[in-house]
């Protein structure tokens, strides 16, 4: 099957051409782009040797509109106007935030401009989304915070085991979350041997995306307080999901309702007790690593979870989407394992 990437110069567009090198049903058609138009693609991506020679086409529909799918990687806000010019026939997976909302106040609110509308939200791990995935040729990915957050806080959502009034995330993501362009803030000087708070105070984009899913788990309106981090490391993310307990909750109910909802699911993984997740264990991998402890005194719980932002946080969940939609087993191409040291 012959995809294209729009994007592709950006760290989530490598990293989804350099995952398309290693599927086995899906060949790289176009790799497209926006300033870096017309360069080397091993000039952004040195790593992926195999494209040596290759050169960043326009981002133009009628270069795109041949593929069997289309990755969108673009900064949001970008990719309404692009899929306008595209058949509705041909099979997209937006990595954007452009179709993930429903309210559009809320899309104004934090992102501004009119709201394009909504699709088939690719969080697979969610009760029924896989199905509705695989019927939709459509996908809005996820943002990379929100992963980690709903795959941490929506089983005991559901469950009735934590207060949906008092939900508390601060989480770290590498500087590579932040996108490829350039930032004093993101120089290396600024930020080796530093941690920082950034867009605090309710202000991420990420929070009504978090907001409308951990909603959906609880069954009504939640109250979420979420603080990003910005971590010396390149990528990884690790956050810290807190809430208050109910009166039925405990610890065995809290691991029980984790393991239940994710057992059977291949790039989620409960760890045992006496380990916690670590950004260093997912590193490269399509996986989320989760662990929950219950504080008595405190009448809490935290879940941690563990996840690589460019890969189950982006270009990994991205290509699971684009499996579940072509027909494709899921884990086709997918690293379920870390890297490591």
């Amino acid at each position: 099957m012959r995809v294209a990437v729009a994007g592709a110069s950006g760290y989530a567009g490598g990293e989804l051409l350099r995952l398309l090198l290693g599927h086995p049903e899906m060949t790289l058609a176009v790799a497209a782009a926006g300033a870096a138009a017309g360069s080397s693609v091993t000039d952004y991506h040195p790593h992926l040797p195999e494209l040596a020679g290759w050169v960043f086409t326009e981002t133009r529909a009628e270069v795109l509109a041949d593929a069997d799918l289309v990755f969108l990687a673009l900064p949001h806000g970008q990719s309404a106007a692009l899929v306008r010019e595209l058949s509705q026939t041909v099979p997209i997976v937006d990595l954007g935030a452009d179709f993930r909302l429903d309210d559009p106040d809320e899309w104004a609110r934090y992102y501004g401009g009119d709201h394009a509308g909504t699709w088939t939200y690719g969080l697979p791990e969610l009760p029924g989304a896989r199905q509705a995935i695989t019927d939709s040729h459509r996908v809005a990915n996820p943002g990379c915070y929100v992963t980690a957050v709903t795959l941490a806080l929506a089983p005991l959502l559901t469950d009735g085991l934590v207060e949906r009034d008092d939900l508390v995330v601060v989480a770290a993501s590498g500087t590579s979350g932040a996108g490829r362009a350039a930032k004093a803030s993101l120089l290396a000087s600024e930020v080796m041997g530093a941690m920082s708070a950034y867009k605090v105070g309710g202000s991420h984009q990420h929070i009504p995306e978090m907001r409308q899913n951990l909603r959906r788990a609880a069954g009504a309106d939640v109250r979420l307080s979420f603080t990003p981090m910005l971590a010396p490391m390149s990528r990884g993310i690790l956050a810290t999901c807190s809430a208050r307990l109910t009166d039925r909750a405990s610890q065995a109910a809290v691991t029980e309702s984790l393991h239940a909802a994710y057992d059977d699911e291949p790039f989620v993984h409960v760890l045992d007790d006496g380990r916690w997740p670590t950004t260093a264990a997912t590193l490269g991998s399509n996986s989320v690593h989760l662990r929950a402890a219950v504080d008595d005194e405190s009448g809490r719980v935290t879940v941690v979870a563990a996840v690589d932002n460019l890969v189950k946080g982006a270009a990994g969940q991205a290509l699971q989407n684009a499996n579940l939609v072509l027909g494709l087993p899921e884990g086709t191409g997918l690293p379920r394992r870390g890297v490591a040291p």
